[in-house]
């Protein structure tokens, strides 16, 4: 019983004792009866029973308390009936009590300080005989009337439970055995039942989440309670993450339970999106904006749709500032995106300019002052990953070969170099020392032989032709072949090299000679000869002057032998001296004033035979006939 009730209790006792102790004392009432059939005597009911005579003390039931006494005083035993009203008195009976025998509770007789409080009867040990709380009660105050009912007319009749003399908690009950429990479809909670119910009633639960065991989702699922309506964005199932125990409403919202992208909430009708001025990029938010606010962010470029340019143009976002080289917007090519400087590297293809422009050792690294002799073409050698490793260009050196290949800035000629100038772009080329692409003669000091020696170069094979060491005299510097040859420098004769093996010799058409070709021949060509000295030819003049092999016998040739040499020289073929004696025709066939001079015209009537008259040696000189 709390502090409230009990004072109330007090207080209606001690009325209602005040009132019957004025009403007894100005005679108004009194407990007992004065029927009109019954003796009245003053009984001390505060004396035990057994000095009386004889007191018996009955119940009926439905009746007050009946006092029969029988007098043993007489010898004619008299009865007595007097009735007792308990009503009147400061503890009515209840209807449990009203059937129980006074001697229950007035042990030994003694009515005065008889307990009133339940506890003071029926509790263990008590030394009147009332029943006490059982083994199986509930664990609670001594306080019955908390529960039952005084007008009960047993223990089972409770009115109701005062779970303000229940000692325990509400599960000690409300276990399912004891009292109804937690039913089957109850949510998942602790056994602390007063944090949610009343001791009135289940049903108008006040619920306190703080003894909640199960999730969130375990009762707000839409069918034990109300769960996650159609338009909730998508999220996993802790609800306690943004929601909190006392609204759905007002929640502060925790991205990390969300299943669904940013973008799905952030579309500009669920939540808040993308402003009309935002930037070119995917819809990965979260990629840049953090769950607090979206002001604060760390861009990460990575999800940017559009190019760099087209936020670091100089309004939208900052840009190329005025020292910036001379490039293309490609930002990216060179920058990382968490910051401008330094720079990743330098993506040379989008450089605007020549290399010169930047590398004029102030943008950037320049020339060293060792650097050799050459324009301002820096990609004719160098790559765009490093100065070293050049892949030299030649042709951008404004010096000579020389310049630098001189054993001290870049490899010069080594000591079994062939004695040259300094011309070493003449022969080699600018990818590789060897193989030289040419050797320019013209370079070379020395005689051919110096280097044409077999060791150094390709000397005279085995089969060539007697001759000195001046290779020039008849080879070209462009080849060994075809060769100019010049005969000066030979020291053997035509025929030790014109023999038909080493070099052509005379043909099968040849007329028949000697070997002494140059007797004829030049050394430039075999034909046209430069004369023909008969004095080599062998045989007969007819041999060659046949027509064929050489001139002959013109058609008005007068008729002789085949004995050219007979009348003519070697050298000349009208320079003769006629031979007369091979003359085959007669005098007349030359000597006809046509040929050759023939009869005048005061010569004597003659015939044609001059050879009757004439000798061969003169016209005057004649034969007598």
């Amino acid at each position: 019983m709390n502090f409230k009730n009990l004072l109330i209790s007090m207080a209606s006792i001690t009325l209602a004792l005040l009132y019957i102790t004025n009403a007894s004392a100005n005679g108004i009432f009194s407990p007992w009866s004065q029927p009109s059939k019954i003796k009245t005597e003053q009984i001390d009911l505060n004396q035990p029973i057994n000095k009386q005579e004889n007191l018996t003390l009955e119940t009926n039931a439905n009746e007050g308390r009946l006092i029969r006494v029988k007098s043993q005083n007489t010898a004619q035993e008299e009865q007595e009936t007097r009735r007792f009203d308990h009503d009147l008195t400061t503890f009515p009976l209840s209807t449990a009590h009203r059937t129980a025998s006074c001697d229950s509770c007035h042990a030994r007789g003694i009515f005065t300080g008889t307990p009133k409080a339940c506890s003071s009867c029926h509790a263990t040990g008590s030394t009147l005989a009332s029943t006490v709380k059982s083994t199986t009660h509930i664990s609670s105050t001594n306080h019955c009337i908390a529960c039952h009912k005084q007008e009960s007319s047993g223990w089972a009749d409770v009115s109701r439970v005062n779970h303000d003399a229940v000692l325990g908690s509400c599960s000690s009950c409300h276990n399912g055995t004891e009292v109804v429990g937690k039913s089957l479809n109850h949510v998942q909670s602790s056994n602390s039942c007063d944090s949610c119910h009343n001791t009135r009633s289940f049903t108008g639960a006040r619920f306190n989440h703080s003894d909640v065991s199960g999730n969130c989702a375990s009762c707000h699922n839409s069918t034990i309670a109300l769960g996650k309506n159609p338009t909730h964005i998508q999220s996993n199932t802790s609800c306690d993450d943004c929601h909190n125990t006392r609204s759905f409403s007002g929640a502060r919202f925790d991205h990390i339970n969300v299943s669904g992208s940013c973008s799905s909430c952030h579309n500009g009708s669920t939540a808040k999106g993308k402003t009309t001025n935002h930037i070119q990029s995917n819809n990965s938010c979260d990629d840049c904006h953090n769950t607090r606010s979206f002001s604060d962010a760390t861009f990460d470029h990575s999800n940017v749709s559009g190019s760099c340019s087209s936020c670091h143009n100089g309004s939208t976002v900052e840009g190329k500032n005025t020292r910036h080289i001379s490039t293309n917007s490609i930002c990216e090519d060179c920058h990382r995106t968490s910051g401008w400087v330094p720079v990743k590297r330098v993506i040379h293809d989008n450089v605007i300019g020549s290399c010169s422009s930047c590398h004029n050792g102030t943008t950037a690294i320049g020339k060293n002052t060792n650097h050799i002799q050459s324009g301002n073409t820096c990609d004719d050698c160098h790559t765009t990953t490093s100065f070293s490793g050049a892949v030299f260009d030649h042709g951008s050196v404004s010096g000579s070969c020389a310049s630098c290949h001189n054993g001290s800035t870049a490899p010069g000629k080594n000591t079994t170099h062939i004695s040259t100038n300094t011309l070493c772009e003449d022969c080699h080329r600018t990818t590789g020392w060897i193989p030289v692409r040419r050797v320019d003669h013209a370079d070379v000091i020395g005689s051919c032989s110096s280097c044409h020696n077999g060791t150094t170069a390709l000397g005279k094979t085995t089969n060539h032709i007697p001759t000195g060491n001046t290779c020039d005299d008849c080879h070209t510097t462009n080849g060994w072949l075809p060769a100019v040859f010049d005969h000066s420098g030979v020291t053997g004769s035509c025929s030790t090299c014109h023999n038909g093996s080493t070099a052509p010799g005379k043909n099968t058409s040849h007329i028949p000679t000697t070997n002494t070709c140059d007797d004829c021949h030049r050394t430039v060509s075999w034909s046209p000869i430069i004369s023909m000295d008969h004095n080599a030819a062998i045989g007969s003049c007819s041999n060659c002057h046949n027509g064929t092999s050489a001139s002959g016998k013109p058609g008005n040739h007068v008729s002789t032998n085949n004995q050219c040499d007979a009348c003519h020289r070697t050298n000349n073929w009208t320079s003769l001296d006629v031979n007369h004696s091979l003359i085959t025709s007669g005098c007349v066939g030359c000597h006809n004033n046509r040929i050759e001079e023939g009869k005048p015209g005061d010569h004597p009537s003659s015939s044609d035979r001059c050879e009757d008259c004439h000798s061969t040696r003169s016209w005057g000189d004649g034969v007598d006939d």
